[in-house]
C-alpha cells in the first residue's frame, strides 16, 4: 500500500493566490475542461458509428450452470460488456488489479444501470472453471464470471499473449511495434488488461469494440476522483510539478 503523506511533511504545495486570482485561473482551466468534454463527446459519437464484425467462431465458456456459448452470456439482453479478467498462472489466482476492480465496481448498482440500457455484463478469464469458482467464492463475488479455458477467445481478442496460440498483438500494435515503443520482448506474454463489447442480433453475435491499456482509464472510478485532486494519481508517468508526491514504481 502506498504511504500517505502527512500534512506535516515537507511536500510541495501549489502557490497561494487571492480569491480573484484563483477564480481567474480556474475559469481559464474550465475553458480547457469544456474543450475536453466536447472532444470526449465527439469521440463517443464516432465510437457509436464504428462498423461491427460478425463472430464466426463457436466460443464456449464454462460457468456455474455448465458450458454455454457467447450468445448465452447476453442473458436475454441485446448488448454485452466483457471484462477480460487477468489471471496469474503460477499462484493460480486472479490478478490484483482485476480483483480490486471487481471488489469496488462489479456490483448490482452498476449492473442495474447497464441492464436499464439492455446491456449485460460478464467477466471472463482463461483459467479452468474450478480455479475461477474457488477464487470467486473466496472473494464472495456473485457477478457473472466464466472460464474461456481451452478456447481461442482470449487469444483472438489479444488479452492473452502467447505466440504458440496467436501472433502477439496488444492495443492494435504488433510485437515489433510494442518492442519499438519500449516494452521488453520478455514482457510480452500472459494476460493484459482489456474490455470488449458485443451486439446480439437473434443468435448472431457481433464484436463492436475493444479497449486496452490506458483506454480503460475511464472505467476506474478511483482514478476519476484522484484526477480532481491537487496531487493527482501520484504516479511516476504523470506530468506534475517538481516536488509533488509520486510513486516511482508505478506506470501508466
Amino acid at each position: 500500500m502506498r504511504k500517505t503523506e502527512s500534512t506535516t511533511t515537507n511536500v510541495a504545495r501549489p502557490p497561494i493566490a487571492s480569491p480573484s486570482e484563483w477564480r481567474a485561473a480556474r475559469m481559464d482551466l474550465l475553458a480547457a475542461e469544456k474543450e475536453v468534454t466536447r472532444a470526449r463527446d465527439a469521440l463517443a459519437a464516432r465510437r457509436r458509428r464504428l462498423p461491427m464484425v460478425r463472430i464466426g467462431k463457436d466460443y464456449r465458456f464454462e460457468g456455474p450452470d455448465g458450458v454455454v456459448g457467447l450468445a448465452d452470456l447476453f442473458a436475454g439482453h441485446t448488448q454485452l460488456y466483457v471484462h477480460h479478467f487477468m489471471w496469474l498462472d503460477e499462484p493460480d489466482t486472479g490478478c490484483p488489479s482485476c480483483t480490486r476492480a471487481a471488489d469496488r465496481q462489479f456490483n448490482e448498482a452498476h449492473f442495474g444501470a447497464l441492464r436499464e440500457r439492455n446491456v449485460a455484463f460478464a467477466a471472463i478469464a482463461r483459467a479452468p472453471w474450478p480455479s475461477i469458482r474457488s477464487y470467486r467464492d473466496r472473494r464472495g463475488w456473485t457477478f457473472p464470471f466464466f472460464s474461456s479455458h481451452g478456447s481461442d477467445f482470449n487469444y483472438d481478442f489479444h488479452v492473452t499473449l502467447d505466440e504458440s496460440r496467436a501472433p502477439v498483438e496488444y492495443n492494435y500494435r504488433t510485437k515489433d511495434e510494442l518492442i519499438a515503443s519500449g516494452i521488453p520482448a520478455e514482457h510480452l506474454h500472459g494476460d493484459w488488461p482489456g474490455a470488449s463489447v458485443f451486439l446480439r442480433d437473434g443468435d448472431t453475435v457481433h464484436h463492436t469494440y475493444s479497449a486496452y491499456a490506458r483506454g480503460l482509464d475511464g472505467l476506474a472510478t478511483a482514478y476519476q476522483f484522484l484526477d480532481l485532486t491537487v496531487y493527482g494519481r501520484q504516479e511516476a508517468w504523470e506530468d506534475s510539478p517538481d516536488g509533488w508526491p509520486q510513486d516511482v514504481t508505478s506506470g501508466p
